[in-house]
């Protein structure tokens, strides 16, 4: 792992999951921004459907009393992360500020890094992307298109981190928060994604992180992850413990007044 003090940034990304709706804006924006092939029904059957984000949903209880509940999951771009150390060729590896990153030019797509990757969020081209041609001048030219043949991933949109460090170097000022986001983040209408530098102690990811709500996924692995998520707030359930805490109370004042007799 790179040691953090080289670099005055440490990048990473809080998702809020109470407030997600599922609407899917964060899933088009990211396909649009970083020139991922269409998917189609067949592709999602045959499980080659690349998405560099998704969002899952949840259903919950019994009909008509259902809840569904959503959960985006992306690279957690783990500090310990273990698809970096199996890839033969070094593709996969860490960056100073955090972020776990592709080189594309050296993958020989050997798979390695999405068989250790335990979220699934690595995936192989197994043809050359096409799109159609009134679609070829939507393309970003800030990101590579990527070969038949190649691992990609979620980059957190490295090429608008770069563009905006530089801009602050140019106009001779630092980074402040807000200043980068993400495609995921800047399209989502909700406010659900939030994304910053952990370095810096007055940024929302810092507050995010630390908020009571705050776990990772798949914690017991210990990957280090550099996405937190903030638990949904469910008011049945708040309201099932206040009236559990309620009943307790009066056992209790019903035992004391019991044993005074």
């Amino acid at each position: 792992m790179v040691a953090e003090k080289q670099s005055k940034f440490k990048w990473g990304m809080a998702v809020d999951i109470d407030a997600c709706n599922g609407c899917q804006a964060c899933v088009i924006a990211c396909q649009s921004e970083n020139n991922i092939p269409i998917n189609t029904e067949d592709n999602f059957k045959d499980a080659r459907g690349i998405e560099w984000i998704r969002v899952e949903r949840y259903w919950e209880g019994e009909f008509p009393n259902v809840k569904a509940k959503f959960i985006p999951i992306l690279c957690m771009h783990c500090d310990n992360a273990p698809c970096e150390p199996v890839c033969p060729v070094y593709a996969s590896y860490h960056t100073v500020e955090g972020l776990n990153v592709q080189i594309y030019n050296r993958c020989v797509g050997t798979r390695y890094c999405a068989n250790g990757c335990p979220y699934l969020v690595r995936f192989f081209n197994y043809w050359e992307p096409e799109w159609p041609e009134s679609f070829q001048n939507h393309l970003n030219p800030d990101v590579t298109v990527r070969s038949r043949g190649i691992m990609e991933k979620c980059s957190m949109c490295i090429q608008r981190i770069r563009r905006g460090t530089r801009n602050a170097k140019r106009d001779k000022r630092e980074v402040v928060d807000g200043d980068i986001l993400p495609a995921c983040v800047q399209a989502c209408p909700t406010d659900a994604l939030v994304f910053g530098n952990q370095k810096d102690p007055e940024s929302r990811i810092n507050k995010m992180k630390n908020d009571k709500r705050a776990y990772t996924l798949l914690d017991h692995l210990k990957t280090n992850n550099n996405v937190w998520y903030l638990a949904k707030v469910d008011p049945d359930i708040e309201a099932h413990h206040g009236d559990k805490h309620h009943g307790d109370k009066h056992d209790g004042e019903g035992s004391h007044k019991e044993d005074s007799h």
